[in-house]
């Protein structure tokens, strides 16, 4: 009997040594700190690379539709340009404007010799003239002067025409101080007709602006306070012109 009840209690101690072992298993494997998370087996983010960003360099060229005689620096049609292509482009542009009021083709000529920039652009916008008409220049010195600043523009433009878009010239008859004068209209005219047959013949994009600013006597929005040169609006209005096309050279 002796031996029986001591072979019971010997069995007994077996069977709780055994569970407390099973306990004592179940609780590591539950165990953060005993069984860490692999590194392979940590899901990697899913989250979308950032866009790149495209950097370009913008040359504007010309004389106080260009420099924006009269409103804010952001306003000027260069800076807004800028802005649109940024923005549509996700890109950094540089911009540079050689331009003055005042300027005609041979000062502008003389300001990108003095100046010297580089030949690295991948875009130049072109817009001059204006003054040659006022200041009474002979037209024939247009016809010779234009043609050298648009092979410049085009050496500027890392030599590629399609970088280089010419802009018409706004006709100031149309606010309060040409009073609607027909004869500078005509002028206008015959300046733009000149620049716009010989850049299409050159293969270069000609943008025209010109009958945008025709509706400033009606729209007085879109003349500046000096009652002359365009206003931010109608230098918006200028560039929704000119965006496409700029995007389209810089693709």
């Amino acid at each position: 009997m002796k031996v029986f009840f001591s072979s019971f209690l010997f069995f007994i101690g077996l069977l709780f040594a055994s569970c407390s072992s099973n306990d004592d298993h179940v609780s590591n494997n539950n165990n953060p700190m005993q069984n860490p998370v692999e590194e392979d087996s940590i899901p990697e983010d899913s989250g979308e690379e950032n866009p790149v960003t495209y950097e370009f360099k913008y040359l504007a060229l010309g004389d106080s539709y260009t420099i924006g005689q009269n409103v804010c620096e952001t306003c000027r049609f260069p800076y807004q340009l800028k802005e649109g292509l940024e923005s549509n482009l996700n890109a950094d542009i540089e911009l540079k404007i050689i331009a003055q009021t005042g300027w005609t083709t041979t000062n502008l000529k003389n300001a990108i010799s003095s100046q010297n920039p580089s030949t690295d652009y991948d875009l130049v916008t072109l817009l001059i003239g204006v003054n040659n008409q006022y200041q009474n220049k002979p037209f024939s010195l247009y016809e010779q002067e234009f043609p050298e600043l648009l092979t410049t523009a085009i050496a500027l433009a890392k030599g590629d025409k399609n970088n280089v878009i010419v802009v018409s010239i706004p006709d100031y008859a149309f606010t309060p101080y040409g009073n609607g004068s027909s004869i500078i209209s005509t002028q206008i005219d015959a300046y733009n007709a000149f620049a716009e047959n010989y850049a299409t013949q050159n293969g270069v994009v000609f943008v025209n602006i010109t009958d945008i600013t025709r509706q400033g006597l009606a729209n007085p929005a879109l003349v500046a306070s000096d009652g002359l040169h365009p206003s931010a609006l109608a230098y918006a209005q200028f560039v929704e012109r000119i965006l496409p096309k700029a995007i389209l050279s810089l693709e």
